[in-house]
């Protein structure tokens, strides 16, 4: 007979801080490992190293905190100081006692929708929700003759005001703030019932501008907002050819084309409100870059966020402090 402790153990058994077991998993490993920044291929193979050496060395069992140690010491070792430092903070706020709520602004065309569903991807985060969802909800229970603003594309609002604008007044922008202001209704009736729910979101749209969300509304909400822009003007346009291939001419192409000026004209404003209340910018040139960009901004904001609030708590007067 074969010598027993010798054999390889057909399976891994990660037991956590509940006591409860569950089998090894490379694809949960590897989001895990995505959450700090590196790019998914790496992170499986990572992933998969990992299981291995578990099973060359014969463990069938290893607790929670071990593998996240184990996870750490390969991001650091492979990838280097900077994504294993943002593995150990995501972990650190992984388990928040209160929603996050990632709000990502923008111009139609520099890519906040894909930004958004690669960061949930690696954030591990379920739900994301479009402005222009928002507006498409308030289009069926408010006409146009009621609520005019909702029912043009926003780079077309300037067509839904009422009254005339002096002449100072770009209309493309009048018409924007008038649609932005009465569809971030809805979007705050989401943020609200995140809250209430305790779900972590992401919300992007060119009606993400900032100023226009008093954050201080939501104390029981961590919120991070940002701004994606595309400053070169012949990338910004580039995009829209893109995406004209990418659905087969299921989107407007030759719409946004022809109000491409209204769109650039947008993205000036919204990045002018970010510049006035300290919004970040993050100008997308290539997509993994700005996610990476994008996913280290929000674990550092988050990161901050929290040990705020923990600082906070501790200096209440009451609160027992341990030298």
């Amino acid at each position: 007979m074969g010598n027993q402790k010798n054999k390889k153990p057909k399976r891994i058994i990660v037991i956590d801080e509940q006591k409860h077991k569950v089998p090894y998993s490379k694809g949960l490993t590897a989001s895990a490992i995505m959450s700090s920044g590196v790019p998914p291929t790496r992170a499986y193979r990572i992933a998969e190293d990992i299981e291995k050496f578990l099973l060359d060395q014969g463990i069938e069992h290893i607790q929670d905190s071990q593998l996240r140690e184990l996870i750490y010491e390969n991001i650091l070792g492979k990838m280097g100081e900077r994504y294993a430092s943002n593995y150990q903070k995501y972990h650190s706020f992984s388990r928040l006692d209160k929603p996050l709520i990632i709000l990502i602004g923008g111009t139609t065309g520099v890519g906040k929708s894909t930004i958004a569903t690669m960061l949930a991807n690696r954030l591990g985060i379920v739900r994301i929700v479009s402005t222009d969802a928002v507006r498409e909800v308030m289009r069926a229970f408010f006409s146009d003759v009621l609520m005019p603003s909702i029912h043009t594309s926003s780079f077309e609002a300037a067509k839904a005001l009422r009254q005339p604008l002096p002449d100072s007044i770009d209309p493309t922008i009048a018409g924007f703030r008038e649609q932005t202001i009465s569809v971030l209704v809805g979007v705050k009736a989401l943020i609200k019932r995140a809250i209430t729910e305790g779900t972590h979101v992401i919300i992007e749209g060119a009606h993400i501008v900032p100023g226009f969300i008093n954050l201080n509304e939501f104390p029981n909400a961590f919120i991070v907002q940002l701004v994606i822009t595309v400053m070169d003007e012949s990338l910004h346009r580039g995009h829209f050819y893109i995406r004209e291939s990418e659905t087969q001419g299921t989107r407007p192409f030759l719409r946004y084309i022809r109000h491409f000026e209204n769109i650039r004209k947008i993205q000036e404003f919204i990045v002018e409100e970010a510049n006035k209340r300290g919004i970040v910018t993050i100008d997308s040139v290539y997509l993994d870059v700005t996610v990476s960009e994008v996913l280290q901004y929000i674990i550092n904001e988050v990161y901050e966020l929290e040990a705020k609030e923990r600082s906070a708590l501790y200096d209440l007067p009451g609160v027992f402090k341990v030298d």
